[in-house]
């Protein structure tokens, strides 16, 4: 009776599940799954990128190509597959998808074969192709989880429609992570070979593609036995690959030997000197229209002009003369003094070498591009090249030159001018008559007021911004204008000099030689160009300065080269300076006086600072100076200055202090002259020479002089005088009379004890 029963079960089993029904079940699901497919490609669309995937670093390096610094939070520069070599390229396609070129983004044999091992416990694979690992860097996050999969899937079947091979390819060997904090391939390279991507060598570039699938465990130099075994199986993995896709001759890959990379180096950070010169580059490419935020945006190779071997230089100058000589946690005092120089070749205005003071981490503003000191003396060369420039003449009529005589009287006031000025020389020195030379020479301040002016301060202003300086609120049009009272930059006053340096020709300082993005590059500035003042005007100022190098307050800078300079300090003894040139190389050093230890800084004086009475500019200025320029020039040159100046008294042909064979001095050279002369005219500043007497005892002006001064004329006071008050002009007075007026304070410069006058 039961199996009736067992029949009929049966027969209502097979009913139910016929194998037309699974049949149609089985294409019901097929056609669910693919519904349900189809409604995930529709509603998950192709993200933006995630931020991190298109952060990069950028690249500043030396002139020479050799890397300076890299900036950026991910290390990373994007480069285009036409700039990977072939064999690299189809070294990542052997390592992680031979099917790549191929596949429409997805492998599903791969995929399933990858789950199955995992499952079985053949290990965890990944059965990702090159498409979904992109879409996984570029668009998604890291998670593991089977919704972050199912997206990754879905976005590499769109990006495949929507890019070429090429272009994945690119984007994943771009934002790989391949250890050692280098993303993408061009980072890895530098890392892994000290080389760009586009040097990578087959060998090289199949250890990059094997890192990929263990970074950290992988990289030779720090890993253990077990993982140098794995990553040389990897290696050699990739190459047969390559040589099974007829992409390698068996014939090399026999030959090939494992490249072992070289050992870790940390990415240059921006201590020391690195980080002025990268701020001072990227304020130079904001000036050419690149905006802060594209910059920090990265993805930049940006070459400077710094030579590497001078900024070395440069930096053990400042060390040498100052820093050895200094206990800056010890003495407060030492503390607040702040150095800064700017090295400028004037032919063609680079920048060579910078320094913006004791490290960018320690010292935050550069003091190399800094405007808040005034740059005192060395600015009355520019008032010199206005004066000649303009073919300016004395209030007697006299045209200026280097043998013009002035009064230097200190505490003279000056003639023609509506606005009051008498400033005081140095420990209010009286130096009689003197040449504008000899007045060069000791910068007195006395003659520099009055000669601007006999030029007219906005004449000398318009010079000043034509040779390059910078114009500002505190830049005037008045007498104390020629004490150098308006605010400057080593970097702005390396560029005038530079000028002079050129004859007259603009330059302008240049840190930036390229700037080139992925996608565009950037115009450097035009770092030569008219010319802004006469040949004339400018030599003559370096012939001038030829001789404060010479026989002048700044012949500390002497050495085995001609030089031309100008010594300066500050009212107040702020800051002390020394600008000169030789004819390949223009520097501008600085000492400023910075009190950091308050919440705001202070400038303060320089006095007692880093020896006994004031830190003028013929002192460690000149030192730096002289020791960076005996290194840069490798101990020494002989080049010389080609000068074409006009002779005559009014020319300033020749100069009438010293010969070129005159010795250096041991010390400070005196700035009071030994003989008084026949008694001027003394109500207009100047004092015409007497006429020679014979032409034994006053040698002709020449035309031209390229390398060497002249004897002085018998003009030149040898003798101190006995009363300077016979000298002294008259009160005419002035609107406003009195012994000062005009902005600005009143002299001072090298040597003595004084604190409060600019020089």
């Amino acid at each position: 009776m039961g199996r009736p029963d067992t029949k009929a079960k049966k027969r209502g089993i097979r009913r139910l599940f016929t194998w037309k029904k699974l049949l149609g079940t089985f294409f019901v699901v097929c056609l669910l799954g693919m519904g349900g497919l189809y409604a995930v490609y529709v509603m998950v669309p192709v993200p933006t990128a995630n931020a991190e995937a298109t952060m990069q670093s950028n690249i500043y390096k030396y002139a020479n190509g050799k890397i300076l610094a890299r900036t950026g939070e991910i290390n990373r520069e994007i480069v285009g597959l036409e700039k990977i070599p072939l064999p690299v390229q189809r070294a990542f396609v052997a390592a992680e998808n031979k099917t790549f070129y191929k596949d429409n983004g997805v492998d599903i044999k791969g995929t399933t074969r990858a789950a199955w091992n995992t499952l079985t416990g053949k290990g965890k694979q990944g059965g990702s192709t090159i498409t979904q690992q992109y879409v996984k860097n570029f668009y998604l996050s890291q998670d593991q989880t089977a919704t972050r999969k199912l997206k990754e899937m879905v976005i590499a079947v769109k990006v495949d429609q929507q890019m070429s091979k090429s272009e994945i390819l690119a984007g994943y060997m771009n934002t790989s992570y391949y250890g050692r904090s280098a993303y993408g391939i061009q980072a890895a390279a530098r890392s892994y070979y000290g080389t760009d991507a586009s040097r990578l060598t087959t060998a090289q570039g199949a250890y990059l593609a094997s890192l990929l699938q263990a970074p950290n465990q992988y990289d030779w130099t720090s890993a253990n036995a077990t993982g140098r075994k794995l990553v040389e199986e990897r290696w050699n993995y990739v190459l047969d690959n390559m040589v099974e896709e007829g992409w390698l001759p068996a014939s090399e890959r026999a030959g090939m030997k494992f490249p072992v990379p070289r050992a870790p180096k940390p990415l240059p950070g921006m201590e020391g000197q690195t980080g002025y010169i990268v701020e001072a580059a990227n304020q130079e490419l904001m000036r050419q229209g690149v905006s802060e935020e594209d910059i920090k945006a990265g993805g930049w190779t940006i070459t400077l002009t710094i030579d590497e071997q001078k900024q070395k230089d440069l930096v053990a100058a400042v060390d040498e003369q100052l820093e050895d000589k200094i206990d800056r946690k010890g003495d407060r005092k030492a503390a607040t003094v702040q150095a800064g120089a700017t090295s400028v070749d004037p032919k063609t205005g680079a920048v060579v070498a910078m320094y913006g003071g004791i490290g960018a981490t320690e010292h935050w503003m550069s003091n190399a591009t800094r405007r808040d000191f005034q740059p005192a003396s060395t600015f009355k060369p520019i008032v010199l090249a206005s004066a000649v420039d303009n073919m300016a003449t004395t209030q007697d009529g006299r045209e200026i030159g280097l043998n013009t005589v002035y009064d230097g009287t200190s505490k003279r006031k000056v003639v023609g001018s509506e606005i009051p000025f008498a400033p005081e020389n140095e420990d209010n020195r009286s130096y009689g008559p003197v040449t504008v030379q000899r007045a060069t020479n000791s910068s007195i301040n006395s003659v520099y007021a009055q000669m601007i002016v006999d030029v007219g301060p906005a004449k000398v202003k318009k010079t000043a911004l034509a040779l390059g300086m910078k114009d500002g609120q505190d830049f005037g049009t008045t007498p104390a204008m020629s004490l150098g009272t308006m605010g400057a930059s080593t970097l702005d006053m390396a560029g005038a000099y530079a000028t002079l340096d050129n004859h007259g020709k603009k330059v302008t300082p240049t840190l930036v030689k390229a700037a080139e993005h992925r996608d565009r590059q950037v115009d450097t500035v035009k770092q030569t160009g008219e010319q802004v003042i006469s040949r004339e005007a400018a030599d003559t100022v370096t012939k001038a300065m030829m001789g404060v190098v010479r026989n002048g307050s700044g012949f500390r800078a002497a050495g085995d080269y001609q030089a031309a300079g100008k010594t300066g300090t500050s009212e107040n003894n702020r800051s002390a300076w020394f600008v000169g040139y030789t004819p390949e190389l223009v520097t501008a050093v600085a000492l400023f006086g910075e009190d950091t230890s308050g919440k705001i800084a202070q400038q303060v004086t320089l006095t007692n600072a880093i020896n006994p009475g004031r830190a003028n500019g013929g002192r460690v200025p000149a030192k730096i100076w002289g020791a960076y320029t005996e290194r840069a020039l490798n101990g020494g040159s002989d080049a010389e200055f080609d000068l074409e100046v006009e002779g005559g008294s009014g020319g300033g042909g020749a100069e009438p202090t010293g010969t070129s064979s005159s010795p250096t001095p041991s010390e400070e050279p005196s700035e009071e002259p030994t003989e008084t002369p026949t008694t001027p005219p003394a109500t207009t500043g100047t004092i015409p020479p007497p006429p020679p007497t014979s032409t034994a005892t006053t040698p002709p002006m020449p035309t031209q002089d390229t390398t060497t001064v002249p004897p002085p004329p018998t003009e030149e006071p040898t003798r101190e005088p006995t009363n300077t008050a016979t000298i002294q002009p008259p009160d005419i007075g002035l609107p406003g009379g009195g012994s000062g007026g005009g902005s600005g304070g009143s002299g001072g410069d090298e040597g003595g004890t004084s604190t409060q006058q600019p020089r």
